[in-house]
């Protein structure tokens, strides 16, 4: 099988992405990743739309699976097979924002613990880290801006919205004045920048 990172936004697809997905002949994918690499997808290829999850590792070895962004980065790399990066989140939001990779932390808040992922934010940036943090609908940057604002005064939040789509948005505020977000499809990037 391989899963093929389709990027996290429009136009964000990778020449051996589009290779992969052009010689595919069976395809499973989220539909926004099918959405992603339509205009790539070979005619007569069966393409289908993934309605359970668990069952991907059932797969057919010849099967290409789309994963929005990169697989590696939250996605669905950790079903192994050859895997083709993309274009993540992470990279387009430090790039909107000019910020280094090199001092990047991830944080997966994503149907996770958000008191956790909170309290892991904090200590990545106590440790001089920019956080990348994986967002779900209802993670509360309030909090998130409410347990920095004492220990990490100088410390900057930027809400990140719809990356690489025509309604991209990217907010930045402080920790006293945090940005929200306006939608459900976002990240945040937290630290001293």
């Amino acid at each position: 099988m391989k899963i093929v990172g389709v990027g996290c936004g429009p136009g964000m697809l990778t020449e051996e992405a589009i290779r992969a997905i052009g010689e595919a002949r069976l395809i499973y994918g989220s539909g926004r990743a099918i959405d992603l690499a339509a205009d790539h997808i070979p005619g007569g290829c069966a393409v289908h739309e993934i309605t359970d999850y668990a069952s991907l590792r059932k797969l057919p070895v010849h099967a290409v699976l789309l994963s929005t962004g990169d697989p590696m980065l939250a996605g669905l790399g950790y079903l192994g097979g050859e895997i083709i990066p993309g274009i993540s989140s992470m990279q387009v939001a430090f790039a909107r924002l000019s910020l280094s990779l090199t001092r990047v932390a991830v944080v997966n808040a994503h149907g996770k613990d958000h008191d956790a992922a909170i309290e892991d934010a904090a200590a990545e940036i106590w440790r001089g880290r920019c956080v990348f943090l994986i967002a779900d609908p209802a993670f509360p940057v309030t909090a998130l801006a409410a347990a920095l604002e004492g220990p990490h005064p100088r410390c900057r939040i930027a809400v990140c919205e719809h990356l690489g789509y025509p309604d991209e948005r990217v907010a930045v505020g402080t920790t006293a004045d945090p940005p929200a977000p306006a939608t459900d499809l976002f990240v945040v990037v937290a630290g001293e920048f």
